[in-house]
């Protein structure tokens, strides 16, 4: 009975005496909330995480172990936020502070036994102001995704590419030489690429924002230092970042074994020149090589196999100092 009272007493009579239900006296409370919103609004989904650049993600090699590193390729993703990338195990992390890999933290297990590689590790972080955190053994392992660390784990910034148009500068000196890579996904190539740039004289090195290496600790480390002084550019669109080279008065020239022109032949070398090195297995793309002012070839015994990227591009880089030189 108390129930039924209790319903009856909750119902309200409109003007006619009609018995209104408590339906109507909650109309506003069913209203719709508008349309669903897209999920990189919604907080907590992990479209929204990735646009404000929380989430971090693994390298292309999977897992990071002894000798590898795990984050981002220096932003490899358009529009994506780059995250800190994490060299571990004693050897890479010792090699990475020798070769200057510009890193933020230096992680140490909490009660691991040391040794000299530690030890030297710890004294080049505090020698070079990087910070040196005591960190438990699970939490190297929750960083590293369970790779083996061996108790050192360090974390390099992404790195900070300049513009295209930066390389184009007439404040530089001596007569400008960019080198563009197309398809070049080896980071250790790029390294070596870096320190043939910085060796013969090129003020720069553009690398394309997609399906391209990144300057990771591997690429730094190879290339000796040279990271250091020489710009790494990214372009968005190659293919476009080239033709505002040609517009600006550079000559795009192309390596390829089915050249134009032999580079000891190469009439163009003492010009504001961008050389456009492709990929070992594909060559120059058709957009990009559609785009280059002459196609160049490095003469060869018949012999002998294609150069590997890094070494092509010395060889080019070289005769082009020695005939600006004469």
């Amino acid at each position: 009975m108390a129930g039924n009272q209790r319903r009856r007493a909750a119902r309200t009579t409109n003007k006619k005496g009609a018995v209104v239900g408590s339906g109507g006296q909650r109309r506003k409370q069913l209203k719709g909330k508008g349309p669903t919103p897209r999920a990189a609004d919604r907080v907590g989904h992990p479209a929204a995480r990735r646009n404000r650049g929380d989430a971090g993600g693994d390298t292309a090699g999977g897992r990071a172990g002894q000798g590898a590193s795990r984050g981002s390729q220096g932003g490899r993703r358009s529009g994506a936020k780059a995250s800190t990338e994490l060299v571990a195990g004693r050897n890479s992390v010792l090699e990475a502070l020798r070769t200057g890999v510009p890193a933020t933290v230096l992680h140490v297990g909490s009660r691991m036994e040391s040794d000299d590689r530690v030890r030297e590790s710890i004294a080049l972080a505090t020698e070079a102001g990087i910070a040196v955190m005591e960190s438990p053994r699970g939490e190297l392992d929750r960083m590293t995704d369970g790779a083996v660390h061996q108790g050192l784990v360090l974390a390099v910034p992404p790195y900070d590419y300049a513009h295209p148009d930066d390389l184009m500068s007439q404040q530089l000196p001596g007569v400008p030489l960019v080198v563009a890579l197309d398809g070049i996904t080896d980071p250790r190539n790029l390294g070596a690429i870096v320190r043939s740039a910085g060796a013969f004289g090129a003020h720069g090195v553009v690398v394309p924002a997609r399906r391209s290496a990144g300057m990771t600790a591997a690429a730094w480390k190879t290339s000796a230092g040279a990271a250091a002084r020489i710009p790494v550019a990214q372009a968005t669109n190659l293919t476009r970042a080239l033709e505002a080279y040609r517009k600006a008065g550079f000559f795009v020239i192309g390596l390829d074994a089915d050249g134009d022109v032999q580079l000891p032949g190469l009439e163009l070398a003492d010009q504001p020149l961008v050389v456009v090195v492709g990929s070992e297995g594909k060559g120059l793309s058709r957009l990009v090589r559609e785009t280059c002012d002459q196609i160049v070839s490095i003469p060869m015994a018949a012999v002998t196999e294609s150069l590997n990227a890094g070494i092509a591009t010395a060889v080019t880089l070289y005769e082009i100092a020695r005939v600006r030189t004469r």
